[in-house]
């Protein structure tokens, strides 16, 4: 047979370093390397011939080798974000019982532990067990979006939000690089086994968990004039219970930003996990260069997340509330016109073709993001902390939902990405859902019995009451 492939499609289907195959059936290439994998045949007899894989061939993992090794770290990246979701869901509550502060301190310290703990990590079942309970960790951001609304005026609530958005999500890029090149590979050039050097590693991010935690409760308070939170500043009147959620998914607008969400910050979760294996497999390029393009995607949290945040605060400076719809309805819609190009950068084409539409899909990714909370805060103020959470959680519910009906193994390799560029579009154009009376929607200003009283209503009031927009700042 003659195979006029762009790519040695074999290469999925191979260790990189050895070049051994470790599809046992299906369509072969002259040179007796596999082409796709087939199904085992129904007269096989022994136990290695029922096999579909050698998994001795594959690359040797962390916890242990072959596909069971995969299949523990996706279960394990399942379990981590199952936990993100349930604790950011539950942060709604929980902040307006506790306030920020505690919160914040609360799951950094939770953090802390379990973090520790992954040294000790031994078989497949206690690292899903840690890293379930790492992920609630993650729920740091709701928190996060929270404490920045309440902290800052509504006219650079939204620069806020994105730039402490932004900047987190870059430190697990930073977080990597440390661990990598300031503790572990000292360690293990010093003399340390590596099985010991990258346990050693981890307590150091530990450690500073406990530290920043310390300072947070000493130091800062839950609002400009007041160390501890009040739910009536917000003009709520009742005590925290779970009707707030009942009463926040009524509103088909939430249901909307839950889900454009998703379409972003769910899209960069998709891509930290899919780039590195795309890049690697459909470009045939060597690991290392492979994740140094998957990177340049997450280093644009270094102001792109904070030039969405930019953006809707200058559109509402100068068009009002309806400024801050149409920038996040741009920022999505670019996001899904460069995902649909990058999933049509074939290998035909040079890499640096791919990664500057990438750069471009990662700018308008970052952005929607920081328009998302250039929004939330004003969405129903009296529930701003459900508000906060339930949005949270939609960024991960995105991941999942790309994980699952999107980035399946088939042989396409560049469907998927114009499938989810379908996804993104579809919530990009439900933007017009937003409406209010009091601050107006994409296409219509406020209503004519609202136009006296001030953008944003109760929210404006009370930024107005705790300090000027210049004192936020």
């Amino acid at each position: 047979m003659e195979y006029k492939l762009a790519v040695d499609s074999s290469k999925k289907f191979k260790n990189l370093k050895s070049g051994l195959s470790y599809c046992q059936y299906g369509v072969l290439k002259e040179d007796g390397k596999p082409v796709d994998c087939g199904d085992v045949p129904a007269d096989v007899e022994t136990a290695e011939q029922k096999e579909k894989y050698r998994p001795q061939v594959l690359t040797k993992c962390v916890c242990t080798p072959g596909t069971e090794c995969k299949s523990v770290i996706a279960n394990a990246g399942v379990a981590s974000v199952a936990s993100t979701i349930f604790v950011r869901v539950a942060l709604g509550t929980l902040l307006e019982r506790f306030g920020p502060v505690n919160v914040q301190c609360g799951l950094m310290s939770f953090g802390a532990f379990w973090v520790a703990m992954a040294a000790a990590i031994t078989a497949p079942w206690n690292y899903t067990l840690i890293r379930f309970f790492i992920g609630c960790a993650g729920a740091t951001f709701v928190t996060n979006q929270f404490w920045c609304s309440l902290m800052f005026a509504p006219n650079v609530v939204g620069t806020a939000n994105a730039t402490a958005a932004g900047w987190g999500n870059l430190g697990g890029g930073v977080t990597q690089i440390f661990m990598m090149s300031v503790l572990f590979n000292p360690m293990v050039a010093s003399g340390l086994e590596p099985n010991v050097a990258w346990r050693v590693s981890m307590v150091v991010p530990a450690v500073m968990f406990v530290v920043c935690a310390i300072c947070m409760k000493l130091m800062c308070w839950d609002m400009p004039t007041a160390r501890n939170y009040d739910p009536t500043v917000t003009g709520k009147t009742q005590k925290p219970s779970m009707w707030d959620y009942v009463e926040v998914l009524r509103d088909v607008r939430v249901i909307v930003m839950i889900f454009q969400y998703s379409a972003c910050f769910g899209t960069e979760l998709a891509m930290n996990n899919q780039l590195a294996t795309h890049f690697r497999t459909y470009f045939q390029m060597d690991a290392g260069d492979a994740s140094a393009l998957a990177g340049a995607f997450g280093l644009m949290n270094l102001f792109a997340r904070s030039l969405g945040g930019i953006s809707s605060d200058i559109a509402f400076k100068y068009f009002g509330f309806r400024g801050r719809i149409w920038a996040q309805f741009l920022a999505l819609f670019f996001e899904a016109i460069f995902l649909f190009s990058f999933g049509n950068v074939d290998n035909s084409q040079p890499w640096y073709v791919a990664l500057a539409v990438l750069v471009c899909f990662s700018l308008f990714v970052q952005m929607a993001e920081g328009t998302s909370y250039g929004i939330v805060p004003f969405m129903n103020r009296k529930q701003l902390a459900v508000v906060s959470a339930l949005v949270g959680a939609g960024g991960n519910l995105g991941a999942v939902i790309a994980g699952f009906c999107f980035y399946k193994p088939i042989q396409d390799a560049l469907l998927p990405f114009q499938v989810h560029a379908g996804y993104v579009m579809f919530w990009a154009l439900l933007s017009p859902c937003y409406y209010w009376s009091e601050m107006g929607g994409m296409f219509h200003g406020p209503a004519q019995s609202e136009k006296g009283k001030t953008q944003s209503g109760e929210y404006q009031s009370h930024a107005e009451s705790v300090t000027t927009s210049e004192n936020c700042m």
